[in-house]
């Protein structure tokens, strides 16, 4: 009598996808109570790709690949069949223990070239693509006359790297030269429970410095503004700056700024941004350098849960040159994300922070997960993620979100 063996058989099968297949294929493997060890489908333009790795012994396993083989004619898709060693089998279990990356590659449109250099870098780092899936919707094939267009696809990858700090410097060179984003994730259970997303609100949220406008209104736009830019590239201090352009604004009228409020340019992505963070479950925060007036009425627009920012003096209807209480800079927009996070009942590693400026890197430096955003240079040299080819909704893809799961 032929002695029992276990045997390890991988199948794979391709061909024209519909409803159906796996459901047949698992029928004939549940006949022979054989057991699945792994199992992973794809589908790309109608085509499938099922892998399955099944155990069972030597005695059936003839007669499982035969009707496997018939089914396989029947349904009209091509079936491969792989023995596997026990052995290696058991040394592919060992490796599940190895540290988990996600990675994330955004832009208005991606090509082959952007996922060639990303994936050879990721196989000189000695690591191993696990899976790959779009994010974004279908590419129309006027995508290049679209310009709005966003294309986003994650890589799911397995290993520790050779250096990681060399492999994310690399990454952010290659995706500045070529014009598209990139973010290093590591898979940590955080990471799929992210809870509390901070905001900065000037050329964050909105597309202009709001003390900037204020200044045009008040007949000291260049001054103020030349103060800003400094002050944003880290050359002078961010508190010294704020009062030097808040006194400036001294007797500008109160209701200029109603006027700027309604007329504020949003950026681009932030009402669908808001919309499935809500739905989500995820309390929203702006802590902004800028000015409680604005915040409040961004607040109102999109329903953000809080503003931090800081208060502008007015006396009979209007600015006095000076402001009311703690200046919120860079310090105290950390300190608030923490303070927001711990109020929440959130782990600091569940939280994320936005911004483009450098009173914004202490709360990037703080959060789980720091993005600059359409930032200054020194900004994103520091930050180890960051947006610059797309609008603000390109933080739903560093979270996760599908576009088949976001209603626009």
């Amino acid at each position: 009598m032929m002695e029992k063996q276990l045997e390890l058989i991988l199948i794979n099968i391709s061909g024209y996808d519909r409803p159906g297949v796996t459901s047949a294929l698992t029928e004939i493997l549940s006949r022979y109570d054989a057991g699945i060890l792994d199992i992973g489908q794809a589908d790309i333009h109608h085509t499938l790709s099922l892998g399955i790795l099944f155990r069972t012994e030597s005695d059936v396993s003839g007669d499982i690949m035969k009707d496997l083989l018939f089914k396989a004619a029947e349904l009209n898709v091509n079936i491969r069949f792989t023995p596997v060693a026990i052995d290696e089998y058991r040394h592919w279990v060992g490796q599940q223990g190895k540290n988990r990356w996600i990675i994330t590659i955004l832009g208005r449109r991606l090509t082959a070239r952007h996922i060639a250099l990303v994936t050879k870098e990721i196989a000189e780092q000695n690591l191993n693509i696990d899976g790959i899936q779009r994010l974004t919707g279908r590419m129309p094939l006027d995508a290049d006359e679209q310009p709005l267009s966003k294309s986003c696809v994650e890589l799911s990858v397995r290993g520790t790297p050779v250096d990681y700090a060399a492999m994310q410097e690399r990454f952010m060179k290659i995706a500045a030269r070529e014009e598209f984003d990139i973010s290093l994730q590591e898979d940590t259970m955080y990471r799929r429970c992210r809870r509390l997303v901070c905001f900065d609100m000037d050329s964050t949220l909105i597309e202009t410095e709001v003390i900037d406008e204020l200044a045009d209104r008040a007949g000291v736009g260049e001054e103020v503004r030349a103060i800003t830019e400094s002050a944003m590239r880290g050359e002078i201090d961010f508190r010294e700056s704020f009062k030097r352009r808040v006194a400036l604004l001294k007797g500008l009228d109160e209701s200029v700024m109603q006027e700027i409020a309604e007329n504020l340019p949003i950026t681009e992505g932030v009402g669908r941004m808001m919309e499935v963070l809500k739905r989500a479950g995820f309390k929203t925060a702006i802590l902004s350098g800028g000015f409680t007036y604005f915040g409040q009425y961004l607040k109102k627009k999109f329903g953000f849960d809080y503003v931090y920012a800081n208060e502008l003096e007015i006396v009979d209807g209007k600015l006095t040159g000076h402001y009311l209480g703690e200046i919120v800079d860079g310090r105290r927009k950390s300190e608030l994300l923490r303070l927001l996070a711990q109020f929440e009942n959130i782990d600091i590693a569940q939280t994320i922070a936005v911004g483009d400026g450098a009173n914004d890197l202490p709360m990037l430096s703080t959060a789980g997960l720091g993005i600059a955003f359409h930032a200054k240079p020194k900004v994103k040299a520091t930050a180890e993620q960051s947006i610059s080819t797309i609008g603000l909704d390109g933080v739903l893809y560093f979270i996760g979100f599908k576009d088949s799961f976001i209603t626009t």
